[in-house]
């Protein structure tokens, strides 16, 4: 057995998804195991450099896990790293990640990678250029709902794929009464907030490595919450859009149509739902869970409202087996990077796909704002 030691400076560690996610349920998680085991007998061993604007804030963190090194200079957490994790504000992400590649770092960010389609890639064309190793977030695809609808497509269960429904979103508080449950800079155009922005970059690649490509889209944006309550028990204006409705067209003729909503109260099973029609069945797939139904099972319901519904609609649908220990979606992509970075298997989610998804997202807001379909054309390097 081999053991390889990966340091990691990871910026943005005192946020919410910096430290949940990507810290103690990715980081500490592979550490706590033992480190992530390689099949040619390599365990790599990750070694975390803590990152961020407030200082005290990480030295509360190092030592409630027991960790010795954090810093708030870029230059002190470049230092001996192998690899650079980003999670800051997209607004801020750019340059600290160009600095990462001058340097020679492997770069893993969140996505958006960019605020911008023209800086996203610029990222992929310095990252391809020095080449390190680089890679975006796309967490939804490694989640069990997610992976279980895949397994059906891949299996052919379909047929001829015809439409996707997705159905995103949950009610933020608007401060105030009750503390908002997103911090306040989500709702700022200004600092890099925005509903567009955040979730089209998912429902492109959620599309793309599951279904088909995009190739057309049709969006309107709405600014439902027009004031909002910050941190500070301050009201403040809400500049960016936190709804978005949006009509994609994919390779093949499949319709999706996406909601996106802070604005909206959740009557689904889960805060996200995917539901796959196909000539020979249909799938719904959530966070978790997935359920399917056959055409060989599929009723045949007349449309009458003068009588009670005789269907159990919700009924008729059966469960996708889990038939896997799927784990925690960030920490699966994490292992799949550090494989990458020290063993170059396969990763297909890099900086490139990353500006695909924030191509998407300035597209949908063009859309909005011209009230019109446009293209995505393919992207080049």
């Amino acid at each position: 057995m081999t053991r390889k030691t990966m340091t990691i400076a990871m910026n943005g560690v005192t946020g919410r998804m910096g430290y949940w996610q990507h810290l103690v349920r990715s980081i500490l998680a592979i550490r706590a195991d033992g480190g992530l085991s390689l099949p040619d007998g390599t365990v790599v061993w990750p070694e975390p450099v803590l990152m961020g604007r407030d200082g005290e804030k990480l030295r509360v963190i190092a030592a409630r896990h027991g960790l010795d090194r954090y810093t708030t200079d870029l230059g002190a957490a470049l230092d001996g790293a192998d690899i650079y994790f980003d999670a800051q504000l997209t607004g801020v992400r750019v340059p600290a990640v160009r600095r990462a590649i001058a340097a020679g770092k492997h770069v893993y960010v969140e996505k958006p990678s960019a605020p911008t389609l023209a800086e996203a890639l610029e990222l992929a064309r310095l990252a391809r250029d020095a080449g390190v190793a680089h890679g975006v977030v796309q967490d939804k695809l490694f989640l069990p709902g997610l992976r279980k609808l895949r397994r059906l497509v891949d299996g052919g269960f379909f047929g001829r794929i015809l439409s996707v429904r997705g159905e995103f979103g949950y009610w933020v508080q608007e401060g105030g009464w009750q503390p908002a449950q997103r911090p306040s800079w989500n709702y700022r155009a200004a600092d890099g907030g925005g509903i567009v922005l955040d979730m089209f970059p998912h429902w492109r690649y959620v599309l793309e490595h599951t279904i088909a490509p995009v190739r057309t889209v049709y969006a309107q944006s709405a600014t439902h919450i027009p004031a909002r309550v910050d941190e500070r028990d301050e009201t403040y204006a809400a500049t960016a859009d936190d709804a978005a409705y949006a009509v994609f067209g994919l390779d093949g003729g499949v319709i999706a149509q996406v909601n996106s909503s802070w604005a909206v109260r959740v009557h689904r099973a889960e805060l996200v739902e995917f539901q796959v029609d196909g000539t020979e069945g249909s799938a719904v797939a959530g966070l978790r869970e997935c359920v399917f139904q056959h055409r060989a099972g599929t009723p045949r319901p007349v449309w009458n409202p003068d009588i009670p519904s005789e269907h159990r609609f919700l009924d008729q649908w059966q469960p996708v087996p889990d038939n896997a220990d799927f784990g925690n979606g960030f920490r699966a992509q994490w292992e799949l990077f550090l494989a990458h970075v020290v063993r170059g298997t396969p990763f297909p989610h890099d900086l490139l796909d990353g500006a695909k998804g924030v191509q998407l997202a300035e597209l949908g807001m063009a859309s909005a704002a011209e009230g019109r379909r446009l293209d995505v054309p393919e992207l080049a390097w």
